[in-house]
């Protein structure tokens, strides 16, 4: 198999160094296995996305002297693959439409159960209101993964994970899952898809081999996971890496302008310079 891996920034600020890094590390890493690196554009959320920030982002990769193979996927022109997904997925019985708004789940939530996580790594875990609810898709808010359901399939999930300083089988284990996870969002009214059903369905089109990203996404790979052996695609292998911090031990995030790569070209920086600011 083709050695293929990726970087899918979102078109919605400017690069920071934790990008940089991470856009780095998997290009060279594609490079030295004589692989291939693809670019993605994750503007599946078009409310926010810009085209200033799209080609930004390409020049400033450029710059970085990262070249990617094959033509750049762009989300927004994927819609119908997402949708064929979600249907997939509707058809076996395992979704359901949600009307609760955010306030809704954060008032069910004020008298959690005592153990139990009020965050798992989609954000706040949905208490099941509407899970046995016959709603009509037009009137509802989203559509979610009935977890429990899926859980039952009995499909096997795990995945290696070659990043955390070492090479090793992850299971996925299903209580876990509905515990800590519980029914995520799988498409919005306003949007075709979420990023977890829409990441998976991107990798699995292009092909991807190995997925390099940080270690703020790890315990997401689970669902990820979970919703590839429901739709019937491979796994990749995962590196999840490091993050890159400020002073206070904070990650990068795009709105911390002060740290973008188009700054510090400004300055006068090379791509060299970079390179030593992340470790590489």
């Amino acid at each position: 198999m083709m050695f293929r891996t990726r970087f899918a920034p979102s078109p919605t600020g400017p690069l920071h160094l934790g990008h940089a890094y991470s856009a780095l590390l998997a290009h060279d890493t594609a490079r030295q296995k004589n692989g291939e690196f693809l670019l993605r554009i994750d503007d599946l959320d078009q409310s926010r996305a810009r085209v200033h920030w799209e080609q930004q982002i390409y020049d400033d990769l450029r710059w970085l002297g990262i070249s990617w193979d094959s033509p750049v996927r762009r989300q927004s022109e994927h819609f119908e693959d997402y949708a064929a997904a979600l249907n997939q997925l509707r058809e076996k019985n395992l979704t359901f439409e949600c009307q609760c708004s955010r306030r809704d789940i954060e008032t069910a939530a004020n008298a959690p159960q005592e153990g139990v996580p009020d965050f798992g790594p989609d954000g706040r875990i949905y208490p099941g209101t509407c899970r046995t609810l016959a709603l009509s898709s037009n009137k509802t808010t989203c559509t979610r993964l009935n977890m429990k359901a899926a859980c039952s399939t009995g499909l096997p999930a795990s995945f290696i994970e070659t990043g955390l300083d070492q090479t090793s089988s992850q299971e996925v284990n299903i209580d876990d899952l509905i515990a800590t996870v519980g029914d995520v969002v799988l498409a919005r009214r306003e949007m075709t898809a979420s990023y977890h059903l829409s990441v998976v369905i991107d990798d699995a089109a292009c092909g991807v081999s190995h997925v390099i990203r940080g270690h703020d996404l790890f315990d997401a790979t689970r669902i990820h996971v979970l919703l590839q052996s429901l739709l019937g695609l491979s796994t990749p292998e995962y590196h999840h890496h490091r993050l890159i911090r400020d002073e206070d031990g904070k990650r990068l995030a795009k709105r911390d302008d002060a740290r973008a790569i188009a700054k510090y070209r400004a300055e006068g920086a090379t791509p060299q310079d970079i390179r030593a600011m992340v470790g590489l």
